[in-house]
């Protein structure tokens, strides 16, 4: 597991307000390995295969295949949690989830395998609450990872505020020390910050960020 700052003077928007800053302060930050674009996602086992057959909107998978990927996961948080719980002094912290671009019910259950892995793992370590349906998607946005391709759908793109504007947030983040978690990080979209200044707005008492991935060629 690697760390690094989400820093507040660098989380502008390149979507539909452009330049406008959104977090209102620093967010220690924390992810599992490097996420390389291009023909990794084909290769099983990789990072980006795994963020990519769990998004499960572009490729069919089989439910074995699926299921494989649900296991990498599991394991992947069950060593990265623990470590991300000691690193923050924290007795407990409340999982969240970025929610995915559009509202529930234009998924199947198999496109939600991403936050069911993560609930099951939560819910089974101690020193961490599940949180992972506190931030549910209402309205639609574009897909980001979509969108460059004319896929991303009906909505908007992240823009400052998107979060709160398209979300429901539970008053169960009220007080709470939260790690917001997501598949893949990567700098230039700003969804993430969107959703954690959103988690800060809400009166969560320190926010924290993890991914699976992070995108390495937009630095």
């Amino acid at each position: 597991m690697k760390r690094f700052t989400i820093l507040a003077n660098e989380s502008s928007f390149r979507g539909d307000s452009f330049g406008v800053k959104c977090l209102s302060r620093d967010v220690q930050a924390f992810y599992h390995e490097d996420y390389f674009p291009g023909n990794n996602w084909k290769t099983t086992g990789t990072i980006e295969n795994t963020i990519c057959t769990l998004k499960n909107d572009i490729t069919p998978y089989t439910p074995v295949i699926l299921q494989g990927a649900c296991n990498r996961l599991a394991q992947i948080l069950r060593i990265d949690l623990p470590q991300i719980l000691k690193a923050t002094g924290l007795a407990q912290i409340r999982v969240c989830v970025t929610p995915r671009a559009k509202k529930e019910v234009h998924y199947r259950p198999d496109q939600l395998y991403l936050r069911a892995t993560i609930q099951a793992v939560v819910q089974s370590l101690a020193g961490f609450n599940d949180g992972t349906h506190d931030i549910i998607r209402h309205t639609d946005t574009k897909t980001t990872h979509r969108a460059r391709w004319g896929y991303g759908g009906d909505g908007r793109m992240p823009y400052a505020g998107i979060t709160s504007d398209t979300c429901t947030l539970s008053d169960e983040i009220i007080g709470k020390d939260i790690l917001l978690i997501d598949d893949l990080y990567t700098k230039t979209v700003n969804i993430d910050e969107d959703c954690l200044q959103a988690l800060i707005d809400k009166g969560a008492r320190s926010v924290y960020f993890y991914s699976i991935g992070k995108t390495l060629s937009r630095y």
